[in-house]
């Protein structure tokens, strides 16, 4: 598991249509899970969508959401399922949060849900965490952002 912090060298973070670029789009061979969000798209729906406790979408229907308005996150976790893991089998657990985890910030990193295998957080609009599983999808992230570092580094 690799993790890297994106936090210099952006006009704002985050910003998921570039960093699913930085990752080949793989996220639409995901679920995704969407927990503690505040953001402000203009679209009221989009904004009803995001201000309940979780919404559960596939990689296909976000990447048309953030084609349609490319919106900043300040906060949000979005955590990628495999397509053959259930909603039913993710809400078995706990859901994923920003307040309190401390898997981001000691080593060795950890993603917080025991099924997922991408973990993408928006932290107060100053900086975006993503961990994963397949390290390469982290050395892509690395390599189209210049700026960022491995998380492990950060936190030493």
């Amino acid at each position: 598991m690799k993790g890297v912090v994106i936090n210099k060298g952006e006009n704002y973070y985050t910003d998921l249509k570039k960093l699913f670029l930085a990752i080949d789009n793989v996220q639409i061979h995901y679920n995704w899970l969407i927990t503690n969000c505040e953001c402000y798209p203009e679209n009221k729906e989009l904004d009803e969508l995001f201000n309940q406790e979780y919404c559960w979408l596939s990689g296909e229907r976000l990447t048309e959401i953030l084609n349609d308005e490319n919106f900043q996150w300040i906060w949000a976790v979005f955590v990628g399922f495999k397509k053959d893991i259930s909603l039913e089998q993710v809400l078995s657990y706990d859901l994923p949060t920003i307040d309190g985890y401390k898997g981001f910030w000691v080593n060795p990193v950890t993603i917080q849900h025991p099924l997922a295998d991408i973990e993408i957080v928006a932290w107060d609009g100053v900086l975006t965490l993503f961990i994963s599983k397949d390290q390469e999808l982290s050395e892509k992230v690395l390599k189209y952002y210049p700026l960022s570092q491995e998380l492990y580094k950060y936190n030493d």
